[in-house]
């Protein structure tokens, strides 16, 4: 199932949605974490435990014992990350620093697991109406896409540039696409939204 992104248009969806960048803001009932013992990288059992039940006040049992909760320390400017095909939500250890953010990331992360299994198959975008419906299902109906936590953010040149074979658009990357991915602009334009192989986008520069 293919994403919609900014500027592109990827053919399979890709499992993982995370919070990054500026404008996170909102107010709401939380339970403070101030257990200092917080692992680096691994299993975070409480949390887990947390998320589980949640599911299970809104009736989505069937996920609720499927799903992870990890700290995961490669997470640099990502307060958390929702790997939808796993179930596994992993959450930047960094989030020791701000207690009050752990519940409400945690729930962010969350939405965005239960809004692409009430989607099924179905294409949705990572921050749209289902993300949306979920987040108010979780107690977080004011909640940005964005986080606006002081993480150390890291810039890298794009090393590879791939062009849209229609519009002749270039779009630089960091690494490389690993899979089929076509301009998004075009395929609006000309097939409905729906990925179309005459709009991949060709690596030009490496």
């Amino acid at each position: 199932m293919p994403q919609l992104r900014q500027l592109e248009f990827a053919f399979q969806i890709p499992p993982v949605a995370g919070i990054d960048g500026p404008g996170r803001r909102g107010t709401f009932q939380a339970t403070r974490v101030t257990d200092p013992g917080y692992k680096v990288t691994g299993r975070a059992v409480d949390l887990e435990t947390t998320a589980r039940d949640l599911l299970c006040s809104i009736g989505v049992n069937r996920i609720a014992a499927e799903l992870r909760v990890e700290w995961n320390s490669r997470l640099k400017t990502a307060a958390g990350r929702a790997d939808c095909r796993q179930k596994l939500i992993s959450l930047n250890p960094r989030l020791r620093e701000h207690p009050y953010e752990i519940d409400r990331t945690l729930r962010h992360e969350l939405a965005h697991i239960l809004a692409q299994f009430r989607a099924g198959r179905r294409r949705i975008s990572p921050h749209g109406p289902e993300w949306q419906q979920a987040c108010r299902d979780l107690g977080i109906a004011d909640e940005k896409r964005c986080h606006t936590l002081p993480f150390p953010a890291k810039r890298y040149a794009p090393r590879f540039i791939y062009r849209c074979p229609n519009c002749r658009r270039d779009f630089p990357r960091v690494r490389k696409i690993r899979r089929a991915v076509a301009c998004l602009p075009c395929c609006r334009a000309h097939n409905g939204g729906e990925f179309d192989a005459r709009f991949r986008l060709k690596l030009v520069t490496l």
